[in-house]
């Protein structure tokens, strides 16, 4: 939320709106991306860095700790209720067959978890030596492993912790370097280069857009686990470079859609409940074939990212993130037109209450009164 005495970076604000409508278009373009060429040279972009430039933005503030029970109220009791909400809009919306494994994510969800796992265990981590370089090392070797790719989201928070911690450690001035006018002019032609790579080489086309996914190990993707960690350290160094490049890139000033920047929890959860029906109920996104159906499908995500941006959406994500002290200031609120009554009269109206339970509600009662 806006804080009114401290002022937006507007720079995260905006690279946050290009990245939510990314996420949109990368999931929406799912089913038909191999469909054309001009879908299939814009997945293999948007998953070459948008989770990881997702990430390591929350990690950039994620510098505070937060206690485990502050994790716990912000981040697991939201994912608790969204699983919720998931599993019975799967089974009475979408009629699909399901059941409730809250410890295998539905959809979107595994990015909540993954951000109170990464929260909770960043302080420790960081005071074990070469850390960084031991989280890159984890996120090799869960490649590997024959764990069930959707538990708990392990793999997904091994894969993609060093962008979180990396996150923690940059500072406003380190980015700052990045965006002198020789960054600018270098990214652009990083960019550039790595777009005509993904038009004009055929080899990459032997590999899934999904060794990018940090969800699947490299047996499932094809791979000896050799090939797996080589080809995965490639990963790390494209996502990083273009997460870099797009930050020199983007502007930092105020303009008609960085509020965006600062509802897309909402628009990230919402979009998903679209996506799952239209994808289960519906064959339109099978068939996107043509170059103009292509732009009617990004204009069509496009106007997703505005449509959950509108307040009620995201009053609804912070009004679930903070649940605990809005349900507190509820039971206030109902008991405030008994906080001034004399407790003889409560006693009266409560002939059943015992007189010492009396005493300590009516103490309680007063101590929330505003002096």
């Amino acid at each position: 939320m806006e804080s009114k005495n401290r002022q937006r970076d507007y720079l995260f604000d905006n690279y946050k709106v290009l990245l939510i409508i990314l996420v949109i278009i990368g999931h929406f373009t799912e089913p038909s991306y191999r469909n054309n060429d001009f879908l299939y040279t814009l997945k293999w972009l948007i998953v070459s860095f948008h989770m990881p430039a997702f990430i390591f933005i929350s990690g950039y503030f994620s510098k505070r700790e937060l206690t485990f029970a502050k994790l716990f109220q912000k981040l697991v009791i939201p994912y608790l209720i969204y699983e919720f909400i998931y599993y019975f809009f799967y089974i009475y919306v979408l009629h699909k067959e399901t059941s409730l494994y809250l410890l295998y994510p539905k959809f979107s969800l595994w990015y909540i978890l993954a951000l109170f796992a990464w929260r909770a265990v960043t302080p420790y981590f960081k005071k074990l030596p070469y850390y960084m370089l031991l989280s890159v090392g984890l996120g090799l070797l869960i490649g590997c492993s024959d764990m069930a790719d959707n538990f708990l989201s392990l793999p997904r928070i091994l894969v993609f912790y060093p962008f979180f911690l990396a996150g923690t450690i940059f500072s406003r001035d380190t980015l700052n370097t990045l965006r002198t006018r020789k960054c600018q002019l270098f990214s652009a032609c990083v960019i550039a280069t790595f777009i005509l790579y993904l038009i004009l080489d055929e080899t990459h086309t032997e590999y899934s857009p999904k060794i990018f996914y940090g969800r699947y190990n490299y047996d499932f993707l094809g791979q000896t686990n050799a090939e797996g960690i080589f080809c995965r350290l490639f990963c790390y160094a494209v996502s990083f470079i273009l997460t870099f490049a797009i930050f020199s890139l983007i502007t930092d000033r105020q303009n008609l859609l960085s509020y965006i920047g600062s509802r897309t929890m909402a628009i990230y959860l919402f979009h998903g409940l679209t996506y799952s029906y239209l994808k289960e109920c519906t064959t339109l996104l099978d068939h996107v074939d043509t170059l103009t159906e292509s732009l009617i499908l990004l204009f069509f995500c496009t106007a997703l990212a505005l449509l959950f941006s509108a307040l009620p959406f995201s009053r609804l994500t912070g009004l679930v993130s903070n649940l605990p002290a809005v349900l507190k200031l509820s039971i206030q609120q109902l008991a405030f037109p008994f906080r001034f009554l004399p407790v003889h009269y409560l006693e009266v109206s409560n002939p059943a209450l015992e007189p010492g339970t009396l005493q300590l509600f009516s103490c309680t009662l007063s101590t929330n009164r505003a002096d």
